[in-house]
């Protein structure tokens, strides 16, 4: 199995520690002591080899992605011109994986995910790839314990189907868009729904073959990029055809009108970490039930907050249910609730043209 690891964004709601310098993925937000990026190359370390790892990013992150993956080879981080979103940036990975080896399954990855049963993701993971041998486009679905309203679903179909394997794998019936409370609610009654994780097992014939018949002019665009790889005209044939690729998510370009779909249902503790207050999902609690990611905290009387601190001591008196991120050049203080609005700040600071706190 390769594996192509999206890594492309800023995450804005993990402001002020996520910045266009240096965002979430390229940053330690749970305080293991390594960065997300790393973190999960950490995670797949035991089946995928660094060789057979490719990361999609931005230009200006090409340098931290060799940084902070030091084993990847050079060759194998693949940089996008402009921010697209993933259907091309998944089919620019899979032409050059084509090219190197046409029987491959590659898998696609987020760099700022968490998995809090590591071990049962790997063998999800590992049984999704038999599926995806069996020419399946296969997805992770997360059984969800919550009706939350911020992810998209899918929904599997019948009896697990005739493969190979520990875990069951069910036919994936249709994508759903993020729902409503009460459809939610309806979704985690019924049993049969799972949250979108966004990782997807394929052979790169297959999935290539989907882009070729879904989405012709994409398809074409890659071959041309595809033909120009290994010549000295790469780069410029690059930037030149990129911006011309139709600018649309794998789910709704390739996924939802593919002939033979896969999910595999995954119960490891899955977390798109995608604002401060998510970490009480992903992290332990103190014996003070307070969450300290980084940083020197003293406190007193106080319970349910979420710190990320750095050289300077956090001292916190009869306060419940804050996040407290100090950077040294920006502090933020808000309650968990509303962690949602730290766009808002992060808008506020554009329009302000404060480039040197973005």
């Amino acid at each position: 199995m390769y594996a192509a690891i999206l890594a492309g964004g800023v995450g804005t709601r993990l402001w002020p520690r996520s910045r266009q310098t240096l965002p979430k993925q390229f940053s330690d937000i749970t305080g293991s002591g390594r960065t997300m990026i790393q973190a999960t190359v950490d995670r797949i370390a035991g089946f995928v080899s660094p060789e057979q790892i490719y990361i999609l990013t931005g230009a200006r992150y090409r340098a931290l992605a060799a940084e902070q993956l030091p084993a990847l080879p050079e060759a194998n981080i693949l940089v996008e011109p402009s921010g697209r979103s993933t259907a091309p940036a998944i089919g620019l990975a899979c032409i050059h994986l084509r090219r190197r080896d046409p029987d491959a399954v590659i898998a696609i990855l987020h760099a700022d995910h968490v998995f809090r049963d590591e071990a049962h993701y790997c063998a999800i993971l590992q049984q999704a790839e038999v599926a995806a041998q069996a020419g399946y486009l296969t997805v992770l679905g997360a059984q969800p314990d919550t009706p939350h309203t911020g992810y998209g679903y899918i929904k599997r179909a019948g009896d697990a189907l005739p493969i190979s394997g520990a875990w069951p794998v069910f036919r994936a019936e249709r994508f759903l868009e993020k729902p409503d409370l009460a459809t939610a609610q309806a979704f985690l009654a019924e049993g049969s729904y799972y949250w979108n994780v966004g990782n997807f097992i394929s052979r790169v014939d297959v999935l290539l073959a989907e882009f070729e018949r879904q989405r012709p002019a994409l398809y074409a665009g890659l071959l041309q990029i595809e033909a120009a790889l290994g010549t000295d005209h790469a780069e410029a044939v690059l930037q030149e055809v990129w911006p011309t690729l139709e600018n649309i998510s794998i789910d709704h370009g390739v996924m939802e009108g593919a002939a033979k779909v896969a999910v595999v249902p995954l119960d490891a503790g899955w977390n798109d970490v995608g604002s401060w207050d998510a970490l009480d999902m992903v992290l332990a609690a103190g014996e003070d039930g307070n969450c300290i990611t980084q940083g020197t905290v003293i406190q007193t009387g106080c319970s349910g907050n979420i710190v990320s601190g750095g050289d300077r001591l956090i001292a916190l008196v009869g306060v419940d249910n804050l996040v407290v991120v100090d950077t040294g050049d920006a502090l933020l203080i808000g309650h968990k609730d509303k962690m949602q609005q730290v766009k808002e700040i992060v808008d506020a600071l554009r329009l302000q043209q404060r480039e040197d706190l973005l």
